[in-house]
């Protein structure tokens, strides 16, 4: 059946026509174009030879969405999406108007304005108010490439925004940013940046490019970094054309170093280390360093990236700016911004440690951005068949969430023991080291609901045998039975897509042609000494085998969780680009190049199809260390890789954690403590003992208020009785922290309610709340955990004290002290050991649950309710099973409270709902607070101004009258 008319014409659909429309094509004389109808839009070909385009599909997927289409070829071939899963909306209202060279499409929410003089597509809301709006002429772009035999195109295409607007998503970046319009960011998955292509602003206007190959989003006239050799360099005595650079071999004696000029800097993959001069070799005591000037023929912001494991410091125009440490085989990107003035020379000395025997060091730099660059937006796709993306139109950054995950898929909820608190490192190596592990948190009362099994719990080279090592997990059908029955904690473990050469599975898989082959036919070995390769996770018959094996292995034993490792994929780690994608072709869905970006997602899909088919009602969790546009819609939850164990890496997972949430995926995690970590750690002197410790302590108290609560790292380890003795202000503040997030586990499982129910998001970036408090927009290190609580981060060593800006429109209470402050000012918060500065937006409520030490130890049978005046409030709570989806068909309960601020009344509401096992009747605390009236915050108490008994039937509340503010206090 033709494209046109592949949705059902069950969907009521009235037109309107400027011109009367058949199903017949319309010439319109000397316009230059044909259109169609369809059941939801329009189709136009172009015959118009100043542009490449030759034909343009506009189609409403709902009356806020609209899904653009477009073709150099004059055909438009429609292939299924790997991301988009929705069909259109039940029935809606359309109509067109066609008024040549003009097409005007439009719902009862949008006008659609299709300018085909101008190869040009305009987005208005109802009242005509521009929104976004692509570049005429030239703002879309096609370009022939053949990939693995393949005709297709290099895609790209331009939106004008004329709002002037701020721009955030696209998934993790590890630079510290939030808003990345102005960006330049490579749409490629690594190791600690997990993609999502959905981008959204402020001015009601969200993109979702599905194009699952790697891409480009930057300003218009930017395609990516330069090499130094683009600047005009001179070396340390003056002689132009490059840098000098000093290789010593160990930066601790005197020797004859290696010197030799260089016009780039260029370490960045594995088979770039072969130019490192012959007798140099990287090691821990190595270093190298550049020395001379620069100039630019620009004046203005100029950029400089760093890609860096080991250590860096750059020092500019005599100033150090850049202090920095990264794993050696896992290297981060670092932005460097400085002001330059054209023809002006600028001394600049970059000192590069390798810290390691593999390590990999990279410079590049880009021009300044013109204003008027930064208004062009420009999506790039390396390889593709059409431009496909689709326009969501929102009336707040809520809706266009909930845009992006209509399309792209709901995200259901986790059982209610992942939002308890997790513990992970690298790695347990055997069965009684679990147990005893666990056994020792139950023995000191820390609360603890999943402990994770990380690799290497296989034989060594039986990597891909899904099976334990017999000789050190005799019994792991014993050992998880143990940690449901006897410790209430739950298991997740580590599969990679991963198969040795030698595991017994590879054999079966190999010959079915379920394998990628070339990192086989190349004998590359992995870190541990053995060739591997990956399953083709593209393929669904591949995809229920490779499940099928994990049930039949893992799943059967009684596991709770998965852990999805290296879901890039990550095949050959530090591979160039090229040699990734080579290492994945071809796929059953096609060349890599098409599909690199998707590869997590229907790794994903194996899992949650495969589990919800043998176990339909036991709930999905997923970690995994990639993502994709719809990935939380198979349960997934990602976290932000292997970091570093640094205070600038602790900085940028805010930043990180924001930008991925505002993506549309609602669930994110890091490693609480970092991965990886320096040697001065691993073997610490007093001073590195005590500031491992405060680190660990800042970083803890900054993962209690993310969606997901873990620990996992390489040694020193996580556990809070390894990072300290019980009874130390560490230990203490650490215990602290963890309880404090089980006491707002049901603020936590509420909003993970609103997840599933509204398209809610939990980790929220200022500008989604207070779009227009432009200080806000702009905080990098603060958020809103849920609707009530503004979270502060401390991430600076030995720091009693930050900035902290409360937003302006309402006022915020101290959670500890109840002490209120004005919004729209900045204070210098206290920072005390044991916590962070923590918030709470006046007009809220905040639900309390007893202390417990696992979710299910026992029900929330009393819940005090902190109510937070100076503004009307509302809050929902969300309550069902925990365990199973009968959710999905409606066993839940809704309890709504309101405050109304006027009268000062509290009103908790009518029960809505039921589900098996549901509470009949529970007791409400009650804790106001205002200016006059506080409450410290009591990890363990349960008192109150008032107590109720709630029995499901609404019940009204009156603020006591001495509670109130005097008349001159509250005006």
């Amino acid at each position: 059946m033709h494209s046109r008319n592949r949705y059902s014409l069950v969907w009521t659909f009235m037109w309107v026509m400027g011109f009367a429309l058949s199903s017949c094509a319309q010439q319109q004389g000397t316009s230059g174009m044909t259109y169609y109808p369809l059941t939801h839009g329009v189709e136009i070909h172009l015959q118009d030879s100043r542009f490449t385009t030759r034909v343009i599909r506009v189609e409403a997927v709902s009356p806020t969405i609209i899904h653009v289409q477009a073709s150099t070829e004059d055909t438009l071939d429609v292939f299924p999406s790997l991301m988009v899963v929705s069909q259109p909306s039940a029935a809606f209202r359309c109509q067109v108007q066609a008024r040549p060279p003009l097409v005007i499409f439009s719902t009862d929410s949008l006008q659609v304005q299709i300018h085909t003089d101008k190869d040009q597509i305009r987005f208005l809301d109802a009242e005509g108010q521009l929104l976004l709006e692509e570049k005429a002429y030239t703002g879309r772009q096609f370009k022939p490439v053949t990939v693995g035999g393949k005709p297709l195109y290099q895609v790209s295409q331009v939106f004008v925004d004329t709002a002037r607007d701020a721009w955030y998503g696209l998934g993790e970046n590890q630079l510290g940013l939030t808003n990345i319009k102005g960006q330049i960011i490579e749409l490629a998955q690594h190791n600690t940046e997990a993609f999502v292509p959905f981008a959204w602003n402020t001015h009601h206007s969200g993109l979702l490019w599905d194009n699952n190959g790697i891409s480009l989003f930057s300003p218009e006239a930017c395609t990516g970094y330069s090499e130094l050799n683009g600047l005009e360099l001179r070396n340390a005595d003056g002689q132009p054309g490059a840098l000098t650079a000093t290789y010593e071999q160990d930066f601790r004696r005197t020797g004859d170093p290696i010197v030799r000029q260089e016009n780039h800097i260029a370490y960045t993959y594995l088979p770039d280390l072969k130019h490192l001069p012959p007798a140099f070799t990287l090691n821990p005591y190595a270093q190298v360093t550049w020395e001379g000037t620069i100039r630019s023929p620009y004046t203005g912001e100029h950029t400089f990236l760093f890609t860096v494991g080991g250590y860096l410091k750059v020092w500019w125009n005599g100033k150090l700016l850049v202090d920095r440490w990264r794993q050696s085989w896992n290297p981060a990107s670092v932005l460097m911004p400085v002001h330059m003035r054209a023809g002006e020379a600028y001394p600049i000395k970059i000192q590069w440690r390798p810290d390691g025997s593999e390590s990999f060091f990279s410079v590049k730099w880009h021009r300044p951005i013109s204003e008027a660059e930064r208004q062009r937006l420009r999506f790039a796709s390396e390889a593709a068949r059409n431009i496909d993306y689709y326009f969501v139109y929102g009336a707040n950054p809520d809706s266009l969430i909930t845009g992006y995950r209509y399309l792209t898929g709901s995200a259901p909820l986790f059982p209610r023991w992942a939002y308890g608190f997790w513990q992970s490192r690298e790695h347990y190596a055997s069965q009684q080291e679990i147990l005893d592990m666990v056994a020792r948190f139950r023995q000191q009362h820390v609360p603890l609901d999943n402990i994770v099994q990380d690799w290497f719990y296989w034989k060594k080279d039986q990597w891909g045998s899904q099976q334990f090592d017999p000789a050190r997990y005799p019994d792991p059908r014993g050992m998880i039975d143990t940690l449901h029955n006897r410790y209430h904690v739950h298991f997740m473990i580590s599969v990679w897509p991963k198969f040795y050469e030698t595991a017994s599975t590879f054999r079966s898989f190999w010959d079915s042609g379920w394998l990628y082959r070339q990192n086989i036919w190349d004998q590359q070995k992995d870190w541990v000494g053995y060739v591997s390769t990956f399953y083709d996770a593209f393929n669904g018959r591949v995809r229920k085998a490779f499940w099928n094996l994990v049930d039949e292995r893992l799943f059967k034993l009684g596991v709770d969780a998965w852990w999805l490792d290296a879901s890039e994929p990550d095949i050959l780690s530090n591979a160039t680009i090229g040699k990734r994608k080579a290492l994945m072709n071809p796929t059953a869905a096609g060349p890599a190049d098409e599909v690199f970006n998707a590869y997590p997602l229907v790794n994903e899909q194996a899992f949650y199809e495969g589990q919800r088919q043998v176990a339909p009602d036991q709930r999905v969790f997923i970690l995994t260390r990639s993502a994709w546009g719809g990935s939380q819609r198979y349960a997934a939850a990602t976290w932000s890789g292997d970091i570093g164990a640094t205070w600038a890496d602790m900085k940028n997972q805010i930043a990180t954690g924001v930008s991925f949430s505002m993506s549309g995926i609602p669930y994110w995690t890091m490693d609480i403590g970092g991965f990886a970590t320096e040697s001065r750690f691993q073997h610490p002197d007093t001073a590195a003992q005590h500031e491992w410790q405060e680190l660990m302590t800042r970083w803890y108290q900054f993962g209690a208020f993310c969606p997901l609560f873990r620990a996992h790292g390489q040694a020193p380890y996580r556990e809070i009785f390894t990072i300290a003795a019980p009874g130390t202000d560490t230990y203490n503040a650490i215990l602290f922290t963890d309880r404090l997030r089980y006491r707002l586990l049901p603020y936590i499982y509420s909003l993970a309610g609103e997840v599933y129910l509204h398209h809610s998001t939990l980790m929220r970036g200022l500008a989604m709340d207070f779009p227009d408090d432009s200080t806000a927009c702009e905080l990098t290190d603060a958020y809103l955990f849920g609707p009530a609580l503004l979270v502060n981060p401390v991430y600076t060593y030995q720091a009693r004290s930050r900035n902290v800006y409360l937003p302006a429109h309402t006022g915020w209470y101290d959670l500890y002290s109840g002490k209120y402050f004005t919004g729209g000012q900045t204070i210098q918060a206290g920072a005390p050991y044991d916590h962070i500065p923590v918030f709470v937006k006046a007009g809220s409520i905040l639900p309390l649950g007893p202390a417990v030490e696992y979710t299910d130890q026992k029900p929330a049978d009393t819940i005090v309710l902190q109510v937070y005046t100076g503004a009307d409030a509302q809050f929902t709570l969300y309550e069902d099973d925990g365990r199973s989806y009968a959710y999905e068909k409606g066993a839940y309960s809704l309890i709504p409270i309101r405050y109304d601020d006027q009268h000062q009344r509290l009103t908790i509401g009518q029960r809505e709902g039921s589900f098996a096992g549901m509470l009949q009747k529970r007791v409400f605390i009650i804790r106001w607070i205002n200016q006059a009236h506080t409450w410290k915050f009591d990890l363990y108490g349960h008192e109150g101004d008032q107590l109720v008994e709630y029995d499901g039937r609404a019940i009204q509340l009156q603020m006591p009258r001495n509670f109130h503010l005097p008349q001159s206090a509250s005006s």
